[in-house]
């Protein structure tokens, strides 16, 4: 794997380059560790002052942290985020081991019921390779899965709600029906309301997980799910493979639903690059966009 942006000379690689002129990062040619991915995709510290004892306290102004919500897709060359109904078609040795770094840096994973049924998800797993830099954030051993619905309408005797390491969250509306929220909580699964009517509201979905104290938060769609995400203004990093395939056909784009007044803007702000596939990594800008 090799990064094209920025440039290993100005990018904070933990070994310096020694001789003068241009330098290839050592990792160049090689695939990465998975701790030389996981520095790569370390989360921003995000902070908010917060004061202690609002309600007439004594206590003092601390620093709380910001949820941060980070997608994850991978694209055809032509634009298709799935061919046949799934992503896998579309990805590589390279891209699958990011994605399992991505779930191994997150606090919740969030992802839309039909890509729980398309896709087959099962509960995040512990990873030993990750287990003393998730304890030393303050992490539980593995992510929590958390599945957006309305109707609510799972299988919940599966195992992402049987028998995941933690609690799977299942976000919903207050009005959502009953009876399936106390289905899903027999499973097992930690019902969490985003929204007064059934549908869940995607602008209250990071700081409802906030609340639930997840802060670092990783969406992997499907394209519904995101399109809406980055509607509400909260879709605050991209993180897209480009895969050097083509499918043609009608697959949906990465994101699905109804287009923006105005283009929203992200910063490019990581390339890498193996085997032809692209990784890029996008912020939302917070300035004005750039003419």
């Amino acid at each position: 794997m090799r990064r094209l942006f920025p440039p290993f000379e100005y990018s904070a690689a933990p070994t310096a380059p020694t001789a003068p002129g241009p330098q290839e990062s050592p990792s160049a040619g090689r695939p990465w560790t998975l701790e030389e991915i996981a520095d790569a995709y370390a989360y921003p510290v995000t902070t908010t002052t917060a004061a202690a004892g609002k309600a007439g306290g004594t206590g003092g102004a601390g620093q709380a942290p910001q949820p941060w919500l980070r997608g994850n897709m991978v694209a055809s060359l032509d634009g298709a985020a799935h061919h046949g109904g799934r992503s896998q078609p579309l990805s590589s040795d390279a891209d699958m081991r990011i994605f399992g770094v991505l779930r191994a840096l997150a606090d919740a994973v969030v992802v839309g019921a039909e890509t729980v049924r398309r896709e087959g998800y099962r509960p995040a797993r512990r990873r030993e390779a990750f287990a003393a830099r998730r304890e030393a954030a303050g992490q539980g051993p593995a992510p929590a899965i958390a599945v957006v619905s309305a109707s609510l309408d799972l299988d919940f005797s599966l195992p992402l709600f049987t028998e995941p390491s933690v609690p799977t969250l299942v976000l919903t509306g207050a009005a959502a029906p009953a009876g399936r929220q106390e289905a899903a909580r027999g499973a097992g699964a930690v019902v969490v309301h985003a929204g007064e009517g059934a549908e869940v509201d995607p602008a209250r979905v990071p700081g409802v997980l906030a609340g639930h104290g997840h802060t670092r938060l990783l969406t992997e769609g499907g394209p519904r799910l995101l399109g809406r995400f980055a509607a509400a203004g909260v879709l605050d990093e991209l993180c897209l493979t480009v895969s050097p395939r083509i499918t043609a056909g009608d697959a949906a784009r990465i994101l699905d639903g109804p287009g923006f007044e105005t283009p929203v803007e992200y910063e490019l702000t990581s390339l890498l690059e193996e085997d032809g596939f692209l990784f890029s990594r996008y912020r939302r800008s917070r300035g004005p966009a750039r003419k």
